[in-house]
């Protein structure tokens, strides 16, 4: 349960630093929003002091109910249609040469939001050249002519989160979430653009094995998926579906050295989250390619 004793290695300084402060400013200024905030993101501090934030578009409510998350949830609100050039200002603002861009799932759009998606996409290249460009995208309930929308509009990374170990999928995410789709769009990215980057991440601590990591990591292979990350799963409030342990570090380096003899770049450890050190990540990847 979330009320165990938290270690050590899962504690976070918080700071106001001054690239916080204007990373903050920037964010208001534009109104766009951000995941960092919206999921409180224990590595706030850090990215936001050195000008890093990973943008949440489509709005700050979800058409799912997941029980991780802390992301409003409800009926959203019609899309902003000036958001593209919004964020593609605020990255310019803040100097970002590798963007990250995420979104609230919106099942109540025909696409699932995926032209506005490539939108976005596009609008950042226009006003930021030399920007990379990361997405992290909802499963578009597997729909391959959306996958292919947001493929087209040629993102550097597409990243499309499991999020848990398949049996406890059901327990954990919300119909129509489903493993089988996930992992089926990121084997669809792959069909689409064999030479793009894809990328996925998961929570552990909810009650996962480590056989069902592994059986999980052997399946991110069998999709031809670049990038794994794997961090601890930390409960926003009472509320939301309970902390079952905290995972060792040691446990944290098994996945990954077992991911990395299978291939992938990995990002394992306590407070990892999908996007953090995405661009050096990307960058170690690109080099090693």
């Amino acid at each position: 349960m979330e009320n165990l004793k938290r270690p050590d290695w899962i504690r976070v300084k918080s700071s106001s630093s001054k690239g916080f402060i204007e990373t903050l400013n920037v964010v208001k200024t534009h109104n766009v929003y951000t995941v960092c905030e919206e999921a409180l993101c224990p590595n706030i501090s850090e990215c936001w002091k050195n000008k890093t934030a990973t943008f949440l578009i489509m709005g700050d409510t979800c058409t799912r109910m997941c029980g991780f998350c802390n992301v409003k949830t409800g009926c959203p609100n019609k899309l902003n249609e000036n958001e593209p050039e919004e964020v593609a200002k605020s990255v310019q603002d803040l100097g970002i040469k590798y963007a990250v861009i995420t979104c609230v799932t919106r099942d109540d759009l025909k696409d699932g939001g995926a032209e506005h998606f490539s939108k976005v996409i596009r609008k950042i290249r226009e006003f930021n050249s030399e920007t990379n460009v990361e997405i992290l995208i909802s499963d578009l309930q597997g729909d391959e002519n959306d996958i292919k929308t947001v493929v087209n509009a040629n993102p550097d990374v597409y990243g499309h989160n499991l999020e848990i170990v398949k049996r406890l999928h059901k327990n954990v995410k919300k119909t129509p979430a489903d493993y089988g789709i996930s992992l089926n769009v990121l084997k669809k990215v792959k069909e689409i653009n064999p030479n793009m980057i894809t990328k996925t991440g998961i929570m552990v601590g909810v009650g996962e094995t480590k056989e069902e990591v592994f059986e999980l990591i052997d399946d991110v292979v069998d999709a031809k998926v670049n990038i794994l990350t794997i961090g601890q799963y930390l409960a926003p409030s009472t509320s939301h579906y309970p902390i079952d342990r905290y995972v060792t570090p040691r446990e944290f380096e098994e996945y990954k050295k077992y991911g990395e003899s299978r291939g992938l770049q990995m990002i394992s450890g306590p407070l990892v989250r999908s996007s953090y050190k995405a661009r050096s990540t990307y960058e170690t990847l690109c080099y090693l390619k």
